[in-house]
Order: C-alpha cells, then sequence, then structure tokens
C-alpha cells in the first residue's frame, strides 16, 4: 500500500462532541486565578472531577479509529485495527501528563501539539507497521486540531489570550474548520460539501408536520426532538423448541425480536419496516435522517456516527414515471437545491467508503406493476455498494409479500401501534404545542386530562388513536368541539374534513370567499380518484388543472375563484389538504385523506364492480373499507356479495384469504347490515381460524374486536402452536375488549403462549391488564418483562415475585432498587447502563460478580443478566 494514499478526514460534527468529553467541564468565574491550569489539570480522567475511566478513554479512541475509517478507503489491515486503538488511546491518556497550559498548546500548532502529545505518551507508534503507524499519526493530528479548537472556545483561554493573543485569536477561530478542510489529505472538497449537505438536511427533516394542529396561535410544525415518539419493532421469532425444554430459550429470542424503531439499523445493515398508514414510517426516516446528519451520536445510536443519509421518497422519484435515478442523481431527483454543487463522484465516493444511510420510503406508493422494477434497482445499487451501508426500506404491510427483500439480506420488522403509554405522551405533546403562544394553559390541561380518559375507557375511541395521524386528528377535533368527539371513521373524517375545509379560514379572520364544504368536496374527490385508479399519490399540475377545468361548470360557487390554476392554488395554499410538493407536482397531505375522498368518488360514481375488482390490491384497501361506510344500505349489501363472491372463485388461497379478511374488517365500517350478509361473511372467515401461521395471526387482528367471537378458546384447541398463533391475534387487537379473551390463557401449560401474554402488556390499560392477566399468570418458567415503572408497582402490588425478570430501559433505577429491596429476584437481566446503578443500590454483596452478558441473534450484547443472592 503506498503511504500517500492512505489517510483519514474527521468531520468536525461527529469528532467534536467526542473530543470535549475528555475534559471537565468548567465552572463559572474559571480564568480569574493567578496562575494558569495546566492542560492535566483540565481532563476529565484525573483529578477530583473525574468523569471517564481509563476504560473510557480506550473506547473513545476506538470511536475515533471508526470514524477514520468510515471517512475514506480501507487504510489499514483489519488484524491492525486494534493495534492502531491501544495506541491512539495511550496517546491520548497522555494528556494527563501534560504540563502545558491551553494558550501553550494553541501557540504550537496542531501538529507540534501532536508531536509533545507522543512523545508523553511514550511513542505506542513504534510497535505499529508503516501504513498502520501513518493512519495513526493523521487519527492523532486531527483529534488535536480538534482539541486545540475546544480550548480556544473555553472562557480560560478567551480570558487570557484577549491579554496575551488579542490578534491571534479571531484568525485562529476562524482558520480551524478550514485547517480541517484543507488537511493535505484527499477529499477536502468532499467534507467542504458534506458540512453543508448534512446542515441542509437537519434543516430540512428538522420539522415534522403533525396533521389536525391548525389553531390560529399553534404552531403547524414541531421541532423533531418534541414530535418524535420512539415507537417499538417486531419481528418474526424462530419456532420454539419442543414442549417440554425450558421456555426462558424462547423467551430470549422473543426478547430479541423487539426493539426500539430508530435502533432497527444497529445490528442488522438492512431491514424492511412495514407499517400502517399513519403509523410513522416517514418520521422515523426523518428521525434516522438529523440523528446521522448531526452526528456526534454515542451509546445506542452511535452506529450512525458517520453516515451519509439519502432520504428517497419513493413518490417523488416514480412522480413522472421515469427510470429510478443512478447515485450520481440522487439529489437531483429527490430535489435537494445543493444538486449540482457536489464534488464530482461524491455520492459514488461515499457509497464506496461505506457509509452511507440509504433510506427508501415507500414501496406501497409504487404503482403495484412498478414495484418489481423497483426491486431491481436496489438490488443494483446494493450489488454495486455492498459494504457497510446502511439500507432501510419502508412498506404498508400487504403491500409486498412477507420475503419480498429477505433474499438480498433483509431482515423484516413491523412498526407497532402505539399503546395507551404511547397515547397518552401524543395527547400532552399535542396539547402543549397547541397552547405554545396562548394563555389558555388551564383549560388545554383540562382537555388533556378528558381525552386520555376518553381513549382509554371508550372502546371505539381507543381503537382508532393507534397512530400519530388519527391520534392528531382526536385531539384537533376535541379541542374544535370542546370536548365532544365523534364516532367511528366515518365521522371522524367527515368532522376533520369539515374542520380543515371552512374552521379554518374563518378562524383565522382569512378575507377569502366564503366557500361551503360541498362543492369543495366534489373537486378535491375527483382528484383523489384519479390517482387512486391510476395508482399513484402524485399527479402533474397540468392534470390536476385539466380535472378542475372540466368539474368547475357544473359547480359554479367554486368558479366563481376564477379559473382552474385559481381553484387549484386556493386549494393549495387554503384546504389543508392539497399541497404542491415539488414545482408542477400536486398531491395529498396525507394518503388516508386521499383515500377516503376516492371512496366517496366512487360511491358517488356507483363503481362498487371497480371496488371489488381491486380488493386484492393493498393501495385499495382502505378506500373499499370506507366506501362501505358511506354507502347506503342496499350499496353497502351489494359490496358484502360480490367480495364474498370474488373470495370464492379466487383461484389461489391467499387471494381468497386476503379478500375474505377484508370482508370481515369491513364489518366494522357497516352501521346497517342485513343479519344475513354478516353470518355469511363471518362463516368465510371463521375458515381462517385458528390462523395457520403468524402473518395470518396479525391479519386477524386487523379486523378488530369483532374476530374475539369467533376465535377458540384453549379448551377448543389441541395443538400448542395453534393456541399460541390465536393469542397472536388476540393480542394484536387493540382493545381492551381482547382483555378478557386473553386472560382465558393465563394457566395454558406452553410457555410460547404465556409468553405472548407477558410481551403483550403494554398494549392494553396498565392496571386492569395487570389484575386479569399478569396476576394470573402460571409462573414456571417464564420471564417477567417489565418496561415501565407502572408495571413494576403493579407487580408490587400483586405480591408477585418471579423467579427471573427482563427489566427494560424505561424503568428507573430507583424504582428497581425498591423493589428489589423488597422481593428478591433470583435472575435479573438489564441493559448495560443500569447495571452500576443497580450494584451500588443493592451493594456489591448481593449480585454476583460474574454477570454474563446476554446476546443478540447477531452476536452483540444486548444486556447483562445478573444473579443475585437469596
Amino acid at each position: 500500500m503506498e503511504l500517500a494514499a492512505v489517510g483519514t478526514r474527521l468531520a468536525s460534527a461527529a469528532v467534536g462532541p467526542l473530543v470535549k468529553r475528555l475534559f471537565v467541564t468548567e465552572g463559572p468565574g474559571a480564568g480569574l486565578v493567578d496562575r494558569p491550569i495546566r492542560i492535566s489539570g483540565y481532563v476529565s480522567f484525573t483529578g477530583e472531577k473525574r468523569s471517564l475511566t481509563e476504560a473510557d478513554v480506550r473506547e473513545l479512541a476506538a470511536k475515533l479509529v471508526r470514524q477514520g475509517l468510515r471517512s475514506g478507503e480501507r487504510a489499514i489491515a483489519d488484524d491492525e485495527e486494534q493495534a492502531v486503538v491501544d495506541a491512539l488511546g495511550a496517546t491520548l491518556h497522555a494528556l494527563g501528563d501534560l504540563t502545558l497550559t491551553d494558550l501553550d498548546a494553541v501557540r504550537l500548532g496542531h501538529q507540534e501539539f501532536a508531536r509533545e502529545l507522543r512523545r508523553a505518551g511514550d511513542r505506542p507508534e513504534r510497535r505499529l507497521s508503516s501504513a498502520a503507524t501513518y493512519f495513526y499519526e493523521r487519527l492523532v493530528d486531527s483529534a488535536c486540531l480538534h482539541i486545540l479548537q475546544f480550548f480556544t472556545q473555553r472562557s480560560t483561554f478567551v480570558a487570557h489570550a484577549l491579554v496575551e493573543q488579542a490578534r491571534g485569536l479571531d484568525e485562529l477561530i476562524s482558520k480551524v474548520d478550514e485547517l480541517v478542510r484543507r488537511s493535505p489529505l484527499p477529499g477536502g472538497e468532499d467534507a467542504a460539501f458534506e458540512q453543508r449537505y448534512l446542515e441542509h438536511l437537519r434543516k430540512k427533516h428538522g420539522k415534522l408536520t403533525i396533521h389536525g394542529i391548525d389553531l390560529s396561535s399553534s404552531p403547524t410544525r414541531w421541532p423533531l426532538d418534541v414530535a418524535y415518539l420512539n415507537l417499538e419493532t417486531t419481528r418474526r421469532v424462530p419456532s420454539p423448541a419442543p414442549r417440554g425444554e425450558t421456555g426462558q430459550a424462547y423467551q430470549r429470542a422473543l426478547a430479541d425480536g423487539t426493539e426500539p424503531a430508530d435502533q432497527v439499523l444497529d445490528s442488522d445493515r438492512r431491514v424492511l419496516l412495514r407499517g400502517e398508514a399513519g403509523s410513522g414510517k416517514s418520521t422515523l426516516v426523518q428521525w434516522l435522517a438529523v440523528t446521522a446528519a448531526r452526528g456526534g451520536s454515542t451509546g445506542r445510536l452511535d452506529h450512525l456516527d458517520g453516515r451519509v443519509p439519502f432520504v428517497l421518497p419513493l413518490r417523488t422519484l416514480t412522480r413522472h414515471g421515469l427510470r429510478l435515478p443512478n447515485p450520481r442523481d440522487l439529489l437531483a431527483a429527490t430535489g435537494c437545491p445543493l444538486a449540482g454543487g457536489q464534488p464530482d463522484g461524491w455520492e459514488d465516493r461515499v457509497l464506496l467508503a461505506g457509509r452511507a444511510l440509504i433510506l427508501v420510503d415507500g414501496i406501497d406508493e409504487v404503482p403495484e406493476p412498478e414495484r418489481e422494477r423497483t426491486r431491481g434497482w436496489l438490488r443494483d445499487l446494493m450489488e454495486t455498494y455492498d459494504g457497510e451501508n446502511r439500507w432501510l426500506v419502508t412498506s404498508r404491510p400487504s403491500a409486498v409479500g412477507h420475503d419480498w427483500l429477505v433474499e438480498d439480506g433483509f431482515r423484516e420488522v413491523t412498526l407497532s401501534a402505539m399503546g395507551p403509554a404511547d397515547v397518552a405522551a401524543f395527547i400532552g405533546r399535542w396539547h402543549a404545542a397547541a397552547g405554545a403562544g396562548s394563555d389558555d394553559g388551564g383549560e388545554l390541561d383540562r382537555y388533556t386530562a378528558q381525552l386520555r380518559t376518553a381513549v382509554r375507557t371508550q372502546a371505539d375511541l381507543g381503537r382508532l388513536a393507534t397512530n400519530p395521524l388519527m391520534c392528531g386528528l382526536i385531539c384537533a377535533l376535541h379541542h374544535d368541539r370542546r370536548g365532544s368527539l365523534p364516532h367511528g371513521r366515518k365521522d371522524l373524517y367527515e368532522a376533520a374534513l369539515s374542520m380543515l375545509l371552512s374552521r379554518r379560514d374563518r378562524e383565522r379572520d382569512m378575507a377569502l370567499p366564503a366557500l361551503r364544504e360541498e362543492p369543495q368536496l366534489a373537486v378535491l374527490q375527483l382528484l383523489a380518484y384519479w390517482l387512486i385508479k391510476n395508482g399513484h399519490t402524485e399527479m402533474d399540475r397540468s392534470r390536476a388543472e385539466a380535472i378542475v377545468a372540466r368539474v368547475l361548470p357544473a359547480i359554479p360557487e367554486v368558479a366563481e375563484l376564477g379559473g382552474a390554476p385559481a381553484v387549484l392554488d386556493h386549494f393549495v395554499q387554503r384546504s389543508g389538504l392539497v399541497r404542491e410538493p415539488a414545482p408542477g407536482t400536486v398531491d395529498f397531505v396525507h394518503r388516508t385523506f386521499q383515500d377516503f375522498l376516492g371512496a366517496r368518488a366512487a360511491v358517488e360514481e356507483g363503481d362498487f364492480g371497480l371496488l371489488v375488482e381491486h380488493a386484492d390490491d393493498d393501495q385499495w384497501e382502505d378506500v373499499i373499507r370506507m366506501a362501505v361506510a358511506l354507502a347506503r344500505p342496499r350499496e353497502r349489501e351489494a359490496i358484502f356479495r360480490e367480495l364474498l363472491a370474488r373470495g370464492e372463485h379466487a383461484p389461489d388461497q391467499r387471494v381468497r384469504a386476503r379478500i375474505h379478511l377484508l370482508a370481515a374488517a369491513c364489518l366494522e365500517d357497516a352501521t346497517s347490515l342485513a343479519p344475513s350478509v354478516r353470518e355469511a361473511v363471518e362463516r368465510a372467515t371463521a375458515a381462517l381460524v385458528p390462523p395457520g401461521n403468524e402473518e395470518e395471526a396479525r391479519a386477524l387482528a386487523d379486523v378488530g374486536p369483532l374476530i374475539l367471537h369467533l376465535l377458540p378458546g384453549p379448551g377448543d384447541l389441541d395443538d400448542d402452536m395453534a393456541a399460541y398463533r390465536t393469542v397472536i391475534a388476540a393480542s394484536h387487537i387493540a382493545s381492551d375488549a381482547a382483555i378478557a379473551f386473553l386472560a382465558r390463557f393465563t394457566g395454558h401449560p406452553f410457555v410460547r403462549v404465556r409468553a405472548q401474554l407477558m410481551w403483550a402488556w403494554s398494549r392494553f390499560d396498565s392496571a386492569r391488564y395487570a389484575d386479569e392477566v399478569i396476576g394470573r399468570l402460571d409462573p414456571e418458567g417464564l420471564i417477567h418483562t417489565v418496561r415501565t415503572d407502572e408495571q413494576l408497582g403493579h407487580l408490587r402490588r400483586l405480591g408477585r415475585v418471579p423467579e427471573s425478570m427482563d427489566v427494560r430501559a424505561g424503568v428507573s433505577v430507583a424504582a428497581l432498587a425498591s423493589y428489589l429491596a423488597e422481593h428478591r429476584v433470583r435472575e435479573l437481566t438489564l441493559p448495560e447502563d443500569m447495571v452500576a446503578g443497580v450494584r451500588a443500590a443493592l451493594g456489591e454483596d448481593s449480585v454476583d460478580v460474574d454477570a454474563d452478558p446476554v446476546r443478540g441473534a447477531d452476536g452483540r450484547v444486548r444486556a447483562v443478566r445478573l444473579t443475585l443472592d437469596g
């Protein structure tokens, strides 16, 4: 390897936070003493203010090495990486031996300061190869550059430098980042552009629109840090061991099957994320992009450090039916204003170095005939740029088969519905944002408490409040109606449309023509229906204007606004439903509104045959359900009969099951229906009970609470796996009506059944589920998983003392220590960062010093298992 080709480039955003950890935070008044403080007095692993250990310094060195390896070509052999880490750790630790002041160090310059630091560390590079030595020296030089920058920003430095070096200070501060960019290493232009690009991503994706907040005094976009809710994901778990063997191995596999959404790319480089409309898939994409763009992540998100995100919404990339972009065209295809300003070949170098975070959002928004082409595009990219790049693809659950990307190395996970704690947190955040800048805090507090109670106690409302979109609409309507709410999805959407189309402009005193709702809906639903029939989620503005122009003569009230361009401008600017995501393009703010308005158009046109014809198309599922809700009784009955007939004659068993399940799901939206038709639908669905696999079980759950009376109880099931899949179906039904059914399985001998009951706790009202299910669970071979202090409190109240407990990050050390002081658990599994606190609270003698690491399927340590003395 040529030494001239070996180097590294450490970006300020990623390395700055790591360097700062090497030094203690200065106190007030620092720098006013007569005698200057030496560098050894600043470091965080010596003196009275220690916050790092020698091991922590080595870990920081390891992160710097990883950053260096990510930032360019592979500079050293794999077997030399640890040697470089050890050498760099020893060098950084030598900061505690330096007698220089920070001002002396700055005077030396970063290269001479690096030489001083290497001498103080006894020159550990002498044991490295020539290539590793060069790489190590470049790391030390870059780290010293950032250390000097850190010194210049301390008040002590400023105080002394104003006296001793006033003329040089401004020049030094202004040149530090320029020195990083102009370091005599290849890629300086890349680094400069990346800083601009990452800043653009932070600004573009750092805000989140929550639909429903449209009050005159409220912000319409929240800071992402405030709005983001980190939901959980689940993935398929391997088949269990034969009955009779210990069930704890299965439960630990089940533990590996759930994880926070923002960590799905930690253990796997390729993930397909499924989630319902409005469940937060795109919000997660924003969160991952912003987190990576910020750099300097530590702890559970450090796998995003140094990564360059590419956010690729497929609805935008496939807008005009053009071919999907090559790497060099990614910025232009997504409308990035920096497109064309990147150095030639920059995207190629990022991907070849394995530093990219590829976020492909919305497979379901690609028309079904084009999805195979999209998969081919993805495969070409991944085969060309393998390495350490991370890939996330999102989709609605039924848009592609469960093994669609498995052969390409993708792990499939599903974004979980919001649990009661998530809903309560969202309601609080929504009202906090709605009250920003207003004086009605007391009233908003009252609305918050009322709505939390309503969602918890009213089954129909609780079934709706399962994702951020629906929660936002419910909060807005509750506030708008002074505490009253519509019932059912149809009423909820109609009320939301009324709020967006009529009340918003009245409340804001807009001097605009007062259009009634119905004429506006007549125009909007035609736009929506065209998109649905053509399998699109966006259309050219010229197409939208043509549709509007055709309907204007029949709607004179809307025509008073002017021609088609003026009418479309009105809807884009004022309706809150239509937007222009890019010049010359029109879409709806959310797919759910498009589907509801399209269903209105289908019912008015009497296109029931067309609806049934598309019953096996995932893009039409919500349209059909909403059409059932909107149809008149005879029309509704006709839809059901045609759905059943289509399902019976379907040649494929999977398609038949899908259509029959859709018919069963539509029952919830049918306010009135002939008993004979309802019975026919239930008979067709009964053939799918008990479910044959986990996918079918979750599909049954989508039907809702009405499926509960079709599911068999434990006495009707001879097969353990059938009982397990039945419990999966019932535990995924977002209604407390499922609790009584699940309680019937608490004594089941198969541990996998009882483990599923334990894992479902967070999906229901915590207290009621504890009383009716957790308190009655047969404890034999069962690990008790606890996610919150509230759940731990219920175990205490019930006098439940499990032999083995798996404690998650939502439990505080104080609550756990209090519980363990009264109830001795034999085995305890904890996140690594809780172990020290528990040891301190219980005393070292109470904890087995030989704690075992708990590894996930990927071999990574996810927790620590402790043995407690009796």
